[in-house]
């Protein structure tokens, strides 16, 4: 079986406060983008293996594509024989959630390939165990996630061309919502509810992001001032910022420019989310 694992942007994003279980209180909307992924391939083998193309990735029991068959054999108690291969092309470390999707990927490919005949709500519990972000990516829709992300509400957003740039260096999640309550905002910085219209751009990550990574701050002030740009926004904790482009336009020139002016080593990725 091979899964096309789709990344994601949140085109909202609000931090209500910390939880009780030390997780944060959360209401995200999160859109999948479809023609942005990684693929994983799972093919009946003697013994459990696992690896990693495209990126250099621990590939034991630390990851979260193993992590899930482990999570999957407990709650079946099934031993799942397969070998793993999973190609990268959604950057780590880059808030599209590439490992959240990945993960989600190996629960439904395993569901159906062991006839487990698993309900989507034993899947998305054993999602939420996972990661906040993986029982999104069972859906494959946008959805309003809320609570630490597990409470799922789909819904549809309007269709918009994006670009989306990322520099070398990625972000840790943990770090980002580590410093959130006691983080400041920078002078010069927008960081206000940005309205296009349906469409409300806004990320309480920023504020402790920013504050780490100056060059994000600098990277969302420049798309800012582009031409073709309406909005720009980092996505979840980072390290990638996207911009919604105006209707006409394409976004291969501004990901052109943006290594001219900013960062020749910008990883860049350019076409539509939402409809």
């Amino acid at each position: 079986m091979t899964l096309e694992t789709p990344a994601k942007l949140n085109v909202s994003l609000r931090v209500a406060g910390r939880r009780e279980d030390g997780f944060h209180e959360l209401e995200t909307l999160m859109v999948p983008i479809p023609g942005l992924t990684d693929t994983l391939r799972v093919e009946e083998a003697e013994e459990f293996s696992f690896a990693c193309e495209g990126a250099d990735l621990p590939v034991d029991e630390s990851n979260l594509v193993v992590r899930a068959l482990r999570s999957f054999e407990s709650k079946t108690w099934r031993k799942c024989r397969y070998r793993v291969v999973l190609t990268k092309r959604v950057p780590h470390g880059a808030g599209l959630g590439g490992g959240s999707s990945n993960a989600a990927a190996m629960l439904q490919a395993l569901n159906t390939l062991e006839g487990a005949g698993l309900e989507m709500g034993e899947l998305e519990a054993l999602a939420a165990d996972l990661g906040s972000d993986v029982p999104f990516f069972l859906r494959g829709v946008a959805c309003w996630c809320r609570g630490r992300g597990e409470l799922l509400e789909p819904t549809v957003v309007a269709r918009h061309e994006v670009v989306l740039l990322k520099p070398a260096f990625g972000v840790s999640t943990p770090d980002a919502y580590g410093r959130w309550q006691d983080s400041r905002q920078l002078s010069g910085v927008e960081y206000a509810e940005q309205v296009l219209d349906e469409t409300r751009l806004v990320n309480d990550l920023e504020r402790p992001v920013f504050e780490k990574y100056l060059f994000l701050a600098e990277m969302k002030m420049w798309l800012l001032d582009q031409p073709e740009v309406r909005g720009a926004l980092m996505s979840g904790s980072g390290a990638t910022v996207f911009a919604v482009l105006r209707d006409g336009r394409t976004g291969d020139a501004v990901a052109n420019r943006a290594r001219e002016d900013l960062d020749p080593g910008l990883w860049s990725w350019t076409g539509e989310v939402g409809g």
